[in-house]
This record gives structure tokens, C-alpha cells and sequence, in this order.
């Protein structure tokens, strides 16, 4: 039992955000302030049928006039901060928008919440949390044979990875510094339903059901480390409640497959659910495609710490999680095919102008 009611969370009509919030509210004793500028990747329709006790605005981290009003006036018990420009394509594109968010916003966070924690009684201080929710994409590239663990040094590769990093870096200082109580959490690739078709799985599927190419970068060949939403969202519960302060907790399967494969795991599933005569295989659609400036070859996440620790252990194997997700993005599929909702039509991002 968690000894939290009222949660803040910085972009929780994100993918991940809206999954941590729907199930926060299945508890009718929590309450969740959620501020987030609802941005491309927000979904309103996430969130659409939770109860009471959620309350949103629409605002941006860095309008720090706002953001300390609100967190004085809620006295939130704990903050989970999730806020973040998050696709490596679109950093290629518009790094600024990747730095004024991830590292201005998490300062500015960070500096607020501080103020605010100096300011509470002593038990409600010595209860408080700050957990900063990033990617394992800040430790690079992971040779054949080696693993990231939290003790792995950092050196990211994009400049989505190179923010992430920078705004971890941040949140450690504020405890080694100033003592506030932080927690930082690294995860693996997420998926599952209501995720942004910007990313490899919904993508994958939404091109099947149009009959288009699949993009595969490269010769497919890069690794990834896959985990379910809802398992990231469990492992987060966990780390909130029984965490320690100022440590970092890899959040992953330590299950390893490659892009290619999982592209190859989706269209086989599709080709029994909704199997297509003209095409015969929806591994026809595959297409290789130049690669990602700057790809990082694997990821490979150590989750010893947090299943040995904490308690914590994935309950999605990738087969079981994938089909699961596949069946949600098949059942919405009118949304998942909605451009103009959307505002993305899936053509390429992340090319190098020459």
C-alpha cells in the first residue's frame, strides 16, 4: 500500500504519462495534478474516460510563474516528472526543442519543487519524492558481450539522448548538492497501446493496414531491449515506494531482439489476424531504408538492481505483450490511421539535409 494520494505528473497525456495515470486513478483515494502542453504526441482520447480526481492544465514546464503556483497550491506528496520530447528522429530535425524542454524544463522543475520541498513540514519533507523518469539511451552504444547497469558511464549519441542526460545529470546535483530527494529511472524501449505512430511498433502497424513500405533503417540489424508500458508503470509504483533516495534504477526485461525481428513478430501476427491475399505476406512491405544518422548499434539494460532490490519483475514476455498490442491497434484502428488527429502522416523524419 502506497503511502502517496496526491501525485503531480509533468506530461501525463504522454504515452507513458496517461498509462501511470490511469492507473494511479484505478485507486479512488489518489488524486493527480497533470500538467502538460499537450504537444503533437499528447492524447486527449488516453485519458478520456478516467474518474474524478484528475485535474489538467495545459501548461508548459518552463512557464515557471505557473508551475510554482501550482505546485504551492496542490502540495503535491510526490512528483513524477515525465515531461519530455522524446523521438530521436525529430532531435536530428529540431534539437531546440529537445534542450528547451528536457534540460530548461527539468531545471526549472527541479528549482521549483526544491523551493517547495524546503517549505514543508518535517514529515511531509521526509516523505517527499522527485523521480525523473528517463531512457537507457543516455549510455550510448552497448558493445557485443557487455551490459548497462546503473554504474555504466554515459555517453549518448543523438541529441535526444545527449538532453536526457544532460537533465539526469541535473537531477543528481540537486540531491549530491542540496540534499533533495531524488530518484532517477532509466527504461528500455516502451510500447503498448495509445503510443505515438512515430515509433517503430504503431508505425510498423500502420503501415501494414495502409499496404505502404515498412522504413527499416539500415540493415535492421540493431538491437533493443522491449518493455510493456504497463510493466514500466509498475516498475515506476515501485521505485516511488521503495527506492532509494538519490539512486538510479534501470527499468527493462533484459530481453534483447532486433528491429528487424520484431518487424518480421508484428507482420506475422497481422498476417493471422487480418490476412491480406494481395500482398500474400506483409513481410513483403519490409523496405530497407538509409539509416538513422548516428544510430546506436545496441541496447542492452541490466535489471538486476530493481528485480533484486525492489521486488520488481516484468510480467509481459515480448510474444504475449506484442500480440496484446497489436489486437488494441487493430480494434483502434481508426484512430491509429487518422492523420489529420494525429497530425503525422508517417513519412520520414531524421534525414540530414545535404
Amino acid at each position: 500500500m502506497s503511502k502517496y494520494r496526491k501525485y503531480l505528473i509533468t506530461g501525463g497525456y504522454g504515452f507513458i504519462g496517461s498509462c501511470l495515470v490511469r492507473k494511479l486513478l484505478n485507486n479512488k483515494e489518489n488524486q493527480v495534478v497533470n500538467i502538460d502542453k499537450m504537444t503533437y504526441a499528447s492524447n486527449k482520447l488516453a485519458l478520456e474516460n478516467i474518474r474524478d480526481g484528475h485535474t489538467h492544465y495545459k501548461k508548459d514546464i518552463n512557464d515557471t510563474k505557473f508551475l510554482r503556483q501550482a505546485i504551492n497550491d496542490y502540495e503535491p506528496d510526490c512528483i513524477i516528472h515525465l515531461a519530455a520530447e522524446s523521438h530521436v528522429d525529430r532531435s536530428i530535425d529540431s534539437p531546440g526543442e529537445f534542450i528547451n524542454t528536457n534540460i530548461l524544463g527539468t531545471y526549472n522543475l527541479l528549482n521549483i519543487s526544491y523551493s517547495y520541498w524546503l517549505n514543508l513540514d518535517s514529515d511531509k519533507r521526509d516523505n517527499f519524492r522527485f523521480i525523473h523518469v528517463s531512457t537507457d539511451e543516455v549510455y550510448g552504444d552497448a558493445e557485443i558481450g557487455s551490459i548497462f547497469t546503473e554504474t555504466s558511464p554515459y555517453s549518448p549519441n543523438s541529441p535526444y539522448a545527449a538532453s536526457k542526460a544532460s537533465s539526469d545529470l541535473l537531477v543528481r546535483s540537486w540531491y549530491k548538492t542540496f540534499g533533495f530527494p531524488i530518484i532517477i529511472t532509466n527504461s528500455s524501449n516502451n510500447y503498448g497501446k495509445w503510443q505515438f505512430p512515430e515509433k517503430l511498433i504503431p508505425l510498423t502497424i500502420k503501415k501494414i493496414l495502409l499496404e505502404e513500405e515498412i522504413p527499416i533503417y539500415g540493415d535492421g540489424n540493431q538491437i533493443r531491449d522491449w518493455i510493456h508500458v504497463e510493466d514500466h508503470i509498475e516498475g515506476l509504483l515501485t521505485i516511488l515506494n521503495k527506492g532509494i533516495l538519490g539512486e538510479s534504477y534501470n527499468i527493462s526485461t533484459s530481453v534483447e531482439t532486433s528491429n528487424i525481428n520484431l518487424v518480421e513478430k508484428i507482420c506475422s501476427i497481422l498476417n493471422d489476424l487480418k490476412p491480406n491475399q494481395s500482398i500474400e505476406s506483409y513481410n513483403n512491405l519490409i523496405s530497407f531504408v538509409e539509416d538513422r544518422p548516428g544510430h546506436d548499434i545496441r541496447y542492452s539494460v541490466d535489471n538486476y538492481k530493481i528485480k533484486n532490490e525492489l521486488g520488481w519483475s516484468p510480467q509481459y514476455d515480448l510474444d504475449s505483450g506484442i500480440l496484446k498490442t497489436v489486437k488494441w491497434y487493430i480494434d483502434n484502428e481508426k484512430w491509429l490511421l487518422d492523420d489529420k488527429e494525429l497530425s503525422y502522416d508517417g513519412s520520414r523524419l531524421g534525414i540530414l539535409k545535404k
